[in-house]
């Protein structure tokens, strides 16, 4: 009740300043192509910005001009209302012109009408590429209803009569006064209604468009605002060309020296000679009445009660739907499917990217009509899975802004079509890249790095450093897109869960992921948290390391096959051939670092802030890891594999362990219940045993045999000879090379003998 009390003060105090906070209404709009900011265009812009303020006060209000050559070429329309003050004009300019820069850093089209500060003036800044003198535009149109509403037992039919009749009047007077000044097509009227409060309406066009032009572009704005935003006390529609605003009181000075124009019950107006009451010029009793100041704070108080109650009630919802639902900020962010269609090819096989979501989403390649290229992922429709990963994924992105994560640009759920609409990442996702033989070369020990340590950067802000608490729960290799320069941007939000900024641990019955990414806490008894995507971080580092994914190691997983060859002492066996000549002490640091992110308990692996610190700190030591999850519960399988508990066991307990294995894990099981080890390393084979010079031999002859010799061997086992496969391709490769560079030199030296000896040429040509 506290929260809602302090916001019940705030949006008080709010309304006490309600009637000048209306008056600084900013109409903006940005169109055209999109650019680099640090073009031509925007520097012509610029320079053309820092000489308008001064240039429209020397030229009488209003002023034109352009900068620079085409393509580059910028024109510039500015204009301050009738009865402005110099500094005020050129201080609502130096504004408008600033916000311009900002708000439409990469456009090439705006306008900006801004309403000033109190009794400042207002002013118009346009630009554009193409000229902007005499050039009639009615869009883009930028619409700002008031928050309040007309009380529901006002007669709106009257209302309405009598303010048609206000607009018709104020249209009259701006677009057929004759006036030869440059600051024409100007009306402010304010109409004194019989059972209102009084009407204050405002319009302006450019003076450089023809008085029908301004007609059309008046009326429609009228219309349009009592079509869409009826009921409402005031508001502004504004566009490139013209602006018309209205208001129960009045507005940045804009009528302190006009007469107030009665209008009769049926709408029509009635010019009368202003009585003493009606000519007050005070700015506080003209501004606003008593009736006013009742009619606006009365409904407003009203409507501070029923936002309370909505917000309770919103709140209780968003709790009951697990935060499913789209937010007002969303509807943004909508696109209309046409758009998508056209984009698209209507979904043309030709812009297919590819698939995902096992089957339920597919991905297309489009351009919009400003030339932004983009990645559509649509979904299967009738998929009711996919309907609720839909919604969880605008909820989420919506509200999330980092460098690694991907942007959704909108969505589109109209009819049974739903579609998000992503920024485009041109070299498509991580496993494209890390599980090709060819493509992985370019992935460099330092691409590498930087991959893994964006990754670890967007999962940080997802966890810790965001407004919102998010635990993605589907983190692998294709949910990781690369963009043109190789940064790492983590997608798919469908399944994400969104924690409270207090809650660590959270149960699900819905399992959400891939195998074998997947916590086992996650996998056995459904409890998320953030240390369930610190698992599936560590499991993708390995597989980044390695280049194999994480199926490819005989069911084990690469977590067990990396934690067996880390007790064994030789973690290079993992490592990537192709990063064979890169710093093996940073790589096996990053394979310890993966290690320890697998760890079983989850409490033993590190947050995300400890990967980042250990990523770019070279004195900060790494702990140890202990066994990774799904590796200790392995002793005894169905094919006769030891656990990795067993593995680090001395040698008579190997022994052991061997003699109490079933007849039907052996083939040749020895009469004796010992076993002389001839040399080098034990070797276990999956269901039998053999002697090469460098394993383990059973002598069925020998009883007995004295272990103590041998205590200091390191035992190796391993369940593949990954290893040689791939010092075997090496060898090969490297013999090729050699027989080439062979060729070429006996090549080089029989040219060189034939230069110097043309007779040995011409026989050789002769030869050949």
């Amino acid at each position: 009740m506290v929260k809602y009390f302090s916001l019940i003060i705030v949006l008080a105090s709010s309304l006490l300043l309600v009637l000048q906070d209306l008056e600084q209404v900013h109409a903006l709009g940005c169109s055209g192509i999109f650019l680099n900011g640090n073009s031509s265009y925007f520097q012509n812009r610029q320079s053309l910005f820092s000489t308008l303020a001064s240039k429209v006060v020397a030229n009488g209000g209003f002023y034109n001009a352009s900068l620079g050559k085409n393509p580059n070429r910028v024109h510039a329309l500015v204009l301050c209302a009738r009865g402005y003050e110099q500094q005020a004009c050129i201080s609502c300019v130096e504004k408008v012109t600033q916000e311009i820069q900002t708000s439409c850093p990469n456009r090439m089209n705006s306008f900006h009408w801004d309403n000033g500060d109190g009794d400042h003036v207002s002013c118009l800044v346009r630009t554009s590429n193409q000229s902007t003198f005499k050039n009639f535009q009615l869009v883009p149109a930028a619409i700002y209803p008031s928050p309040l509403t007309i009380e529901p037992s006002k007669d709106m039919t009257l209302f309405s009569k009598q303010w048609e009749a206000t607009v018709n009047r104020t249209v009259q007077a701006a677009t057929e006064a004759k006036n030869i000044s440059v600051l024409q097509y100007y009306s402010a009227v304010e109409a004194e209604f019989t059972e209102f409060p009084n009407v204050y309406m405002l319009m302006q066009c450019t003076p450089d468009i023809t008085s029908q032009d301004c007609k059309i572009c008046l009326e429609k704005s009228g219309t349009y605002f009592k079509k869409q935003f009826w009921g409402r006390q005031g508001g502004e529609v504004s566009r490139p060309s013209g602006v018309f605003r209205w208001d129960l009181y009045a507005f940045h000075g804009a009528f302190d020296n006009i007469t107030r124009v009665p209008v009769l019950p049926g709408g029509q107006g009635q010019a009368q000679p202003p009585s003493k009451d009606s000519s007050i010029k005070g700015n506080k009793e003209r501004s606003i009445g008593n009736g006013g100041i009742i009619s606006i704070v009365v409904p407003a108080l009203i409507n501070i009660l029923v936002f309370i109650g909505l917000i309770k009630l919103y709140t209780r919802r968003r709790q009951f739907k697990n935060k499913n639902e789209y937010s007002d900020g969303q509807l943004m962010l909508r696109f209309d499917l046409g758009m998508i269609l056209m984009a698209t090819n209507d979904f043309s096989s030709d812009n297919t990217l590819g698939q995902g979501g096992f089957g339920l989403e597919n991905w297309f390649q489009g351009i919009l009509p400003n030339g932004q290229e983009i990645a559509v992922k649509r979904l299967t429709k009738g998929s009711g899975q996919g309907d609720m990963e839909f919604k969880n994924e605008v909820s989420l992105l919506t509200r999330l802004q980092h460098r690694n994560l991907v942007k959704l640009l909108g969505f589109c759920n109209e009819g049974d079509e739903e579609v998000l609409v992503y920024e485009f990442v041109p070299n498509s996702s991580l496993d494209h890249f890390i599980f090709d033989e060819e493509k992985r070369s370019f992935l460099t020990w330092e691409v590498r790095c930087k991959i893994i340590e964006g990754i670890a950067r967007g999962f940080l802000y997802l966890h810790e450093d965001s407004q919102l608490k998010i635990i993605h729960r589907d983190l692998k290799a294709s949910n990781i897109l690369l963009d043109a320069e190789m940064n790492p941007k983590v997608a798919d939000f469908g399944t994400a869960r969104l924690f409270n900024t207090d809650e660590t641990r959270a149960e699900t019955r819905r399992i959400a992921g891939t195998r074998g990414y997947m916590a086992p806490e996650y996998v056995n008894h459904g409890q998320i948290s953030a240390k369930s995507d610190v698992y599936s971080f560590g499991v993708m580092l390995l597989e980044i390391i390695s280049g194999e994914r994480n199926k490819s190691f005989e069911g084990e997983g690469i977590a067990a096959f990396a934690w067996k060859r880390w007790v064994e002492g030789r973690p290079e066996i993992i490592i990537d051939p192709f990063l064979v000549e890169n710093p093996s002490n940073e790589i096996i640091k990053l394979i310890q670092i993966g290690l320890l992110c697998v760890q079983e308990n989850a409490s033993k692996r590190p947050t995300m802030s400890s990967v980042i610190v250990w990523l770019g700190s070279e004195t900060i030591k790494v702990p140890l890891p202990k066994a990774p999850a799904f590796t200790s519960k392995q002793s005894q399988s169905e094919d006769g594999i030891m656990s990795i508990s067993n593995l680090v066991s001395s040698p008579a307990s190997i022994i052991s362990s061997i003699n109490h294995l079933g007849h039907h894990h052996l083939r040749h099981r020895p009469s004796s219940s010992q076993a002389s080890i001839v040399s080098g390393v034990v070797h276990l084979r999956r269901n039998h045993l053999r002697c090469t010079a460098s394993e383990a031999l059973y002598n069925p002859d020998v009883s007995n045999v004295d272990m103590e010799p041998y205590s200091h061997w390191s035992l190796n086992f391993r369940r593949n000879s990954r290893l040689q496969r791939m010092k075997k391709r090496t060898t090969t490769k490297k013999k090729k090379e050699a027989k080439l560079r062979l060729q070429l030199q006996r090549r080089r030296k029989t040219r060189i003998k034939a230069r110097k000896n043309p007779s040995r040429l011409i026989r050789l040509q002769s030869l050949s």
